[in-house]
């Protein structure tokens, strides 16, 4: 996507992850990237963080991107597509970041067929650890598809789904980092109670997470033969695995998964 401009309209978190994940994997310059935001003051902020190019004018980013991020609430879409729709270039690909929001609400709001790839990033895409989930409009060519899964792909990994398993996507990865971060922090904080100092436990215990991600993905064995492979009989570990089956590890996950996705769909 050498020769391809990126705009971005808003520019709150999952923005900035990914405006830093791009930059970082050296596949994009500055000079391709244009961020609005309501705001000078957020502007300034960003512009002095990653030096892109900046307005708090959504239309110049219209005239400006082939490819236009609205990295805004979703309550928000229906504004900024009604500032933007007549100053989008002909063949502009508009790819949203948002839950509830689908390809089909984008092109109603645009009032014709619009190229709209609709994703679900989360925070990791900083460290260029990003998961997105990724589904294409009608309108959306092969070559589009492609070229925005390289986009994501540039801070993490991707993977292609139906559109309608997009809800079901932030359970699983969009919002799953806040998990998996309370993970850590409880495995810390029984480190820090047998004697550990904090700073190394947080080391630690997300280093042993990060470490157990890499073993499924590049082993591509089965999480539970992993699980096994690490509880010796009448160990320390087989212990606390059972103790973890005892108080319901697995259903409070899942409980919570489920709610994830109940309220997803809600945003619908």
């Amino acid at each position: 996507m050498a020769n391809k401009k990126i705009g971005f309209i808003g520019c709150g978190k999952m923005g900035q992850a990914m405006i830093a994940g791009m930059l970082n994997s050296q596949n994009f310059t500055t000079g391709q990237i244009m961020v609005s935001t309501s705001s000078m003051a957020t502007l300034q902020e960003i512009q002095k963080k990653f030096g892109v190019i900046g307005t708090v004018d959504n239309r110049e980013v219209a005239q400006y991107a082939d490819y236009i991020i609205l990295a805004v609430k979703p309550a928000v879409y229906p504004k900024v597509i009604s500032e933007i729709k007549d100053d989008v270039k002909e063949d502009v690909v508009i790819i949203t970041i948002a839950a509830g929001v689908s390809t089909h609400d984008v092109e109603n709001a645009f009032g014709k067929n619009m190229k709209v790839i609709r994703t679900m990033p989360n925070t990791p895409s900083l460290v260029r650890e990003g998961m997105t989930a990724i589904s294409g409009s009608h309108s959306v060519s092969e070559e589009d598809l492609k070229e925005g899964v390289q986009l994501f792909d540039s801070f993490g990994k991707t993977e292609i789904i139906q559109e309608e398993l997009m809800d079901a996507v932030p359970a699983v990865s969009g919002s799953s980092p806040a998990y998996a971060y309370m993970f850590i922090e409880a495995l810390a904080d029984g480190a820090v109670r047998d004697g550990i100092s904090r700073q190394q436990a947080y080391r630690m215990a997300a280093q042993a997470v990060l470490g157990a991600a890499k073993m499924v993905l590049e082993t591509n064995d089965h999480p539970g033969a992993l699980k096994d492979a690490v509880c010796t009989p009448e160990g320390a570990t087989i212990e606390a695995v059972a103790s973890l089956e005892k108080n319901n590890f697995r259903g409070t996950i899942l409980e919570a998964m489920k709610e994830c996705t109940k309220k997803s769909k809600s945003l619908s």
